[in-house]
């Protein structure tokens, strides 16, 4: 069978193309050699054609069951996520830890530096390496500022640690503080004893509603 176009039915037309019948009986009225080659490479291409379509359906077919396993996965993960993040203990503004400790409130204070995403200050008296490899956990780009007495073994300490690690900034206090704040970001923490001895006694950290320039004003 030869498909034609649409005007008329003469022969005079050109067709648009052979069915696979038309190729058929096409090869029972040619019988040059190059008429039967160009016959079976056209059968060949008419057998293939059904298999090529079968198998992309077939790949289709597996490609749409994986992307609906992901999609599943990906939801049985989110619901994960949720319920650990409703079970975990959050922090709160106020946080308390008895004599003994230090894990405990060593961990806190590591997550609070952990959260900083623009810049971390410590007011503390006592300072020593301990503190410098605490703050070496905050993520990159954010600053570090340690405002502390003068001492030459911390200062000492804090060369060497700025010549392999991101640099941490000291500023002299003009005057002896009672009290330590650690500012991260734009939130003010009042810390009970100097990090470094957090957790031996009995203290606490309490998030206070002062802006940190509140605080670094009155260093001045």
């Amino acid at each position: 069978m030869i498909l034609k176009k649409g005007r008329g039915q003469h022969t005079k037309y050109t067709p648009y193309a052979f069915t696979r019948n038309g190729i058929g009986m096409l090869s029972s009225v040619l019988r040059s050699e190059t008429a039967v080659g160009v016959n079976i490479l056209i059968m060949r291409a008419f057998t293939a054609i059904p298999q090529i379509v079968n198998q992309n359906v077939q790949v289709v077919q597996r490609i749409f069951n994986i992307e609906q396993h992901q999609m599943e996965t990906d939801e049985k993960i989110e619901m994960i996520i949720d319920k650990i993040e409703e079970i975990a203990p959050k922090q709160l503004p106020e946080q308390i830890f008895q004599t003994g400790c230090v894990w405990d409130a060593w961990t806190f204070v590591s997550d609070l530096v952990r959260s900083a995403k623009d810049r971390i200050v410590l007011i503390d008296n006592f300072v020593d390496d301990r503190v410098l490899s605490l703050l070496d956990k905050r993520s990159d780009g954010v600053s570090a500022t340690i405002h502390t007495r003068y001492s030459e073994p911390f200062l000492t300490d804090l060369k060497k640690h700025n010549e392999q690690y991101p640099a941490i900034d000291f500023v002299q206090l003009p005057h002896k503080n009672h009290d330590r704040f650690l500012i991260i970001d734009n939130k003010v923490h009042l810390l009970g004893a100097s990090i470094k001895d957090m957790g031996a006694g009995l203290c606490a950290v309490t998030e206070l509603q002062t802006s940190p320039e509140t605080i670094l004003d009155l260093l001045k």
